[in-house]
């Protein structure tokens, strides 16, 4: 049997519904680190984003009304996104803190957790969660 995904394409990547495309792509290169693997783009307009972390597919998304979708992001719906996404970093403090430099809302502070992560929490401007942690030895 062959593998039904495409090279270096995970069995699972979260497809979000972003506000701006372009601005979500400077939010997640500077706050998080991520790289644009590949966008396409319509008349100008960008409809579709993949982002890589550590060489690795991680995120793709494409903005609202993209394909005549009437999907929204949280912060439009107007509601509290319901999953969280787990990402690990190598400095839970400095990343935390460049992500609310470029417009990241802080929900939970660096702190060292009883499962063995430090871990924090913040919003991004699209409303989606993210928990950011570093496991500690």
């Amino acid at each position: 049997m062959t593998d039904p995904r495409p090279a270096d394409v995970p069995w699972l990547t979260p497809y979000l519904t972003v506000r701006d495309a372009r601005v979500s792509i400077a939010f997640y290169e500077k706050a998080l680190g991520f790289a644009v693997r590949d966008s396409v783009n319509d008349d100008g307009t960008i409809i579709h984003v993949e982002m890589t972390y550590r060489g690795q597919l991680i995120l793709m998304f494409a903005p609202e009304g993209a394909y005549g979708s009437q999907a929204r992001t949280p912060k439009s719906a107007g509601l509290t996104a319901p999953q969280s996404f787990y990402l690990y970093v190598d400095d839970v403090d400095a990343t935390f803190r460049q992500a609310l430099a470029v417009g990241a809302k802080a929900l939970i502070e660096p702190q060292d957790q009883f499962w063995g992560d430090r871990f924090a929490q913040f919003e991004d401007p699209d409303g989606y969660r993210w928990a950011i942690a570093r496991h500690l030895n």
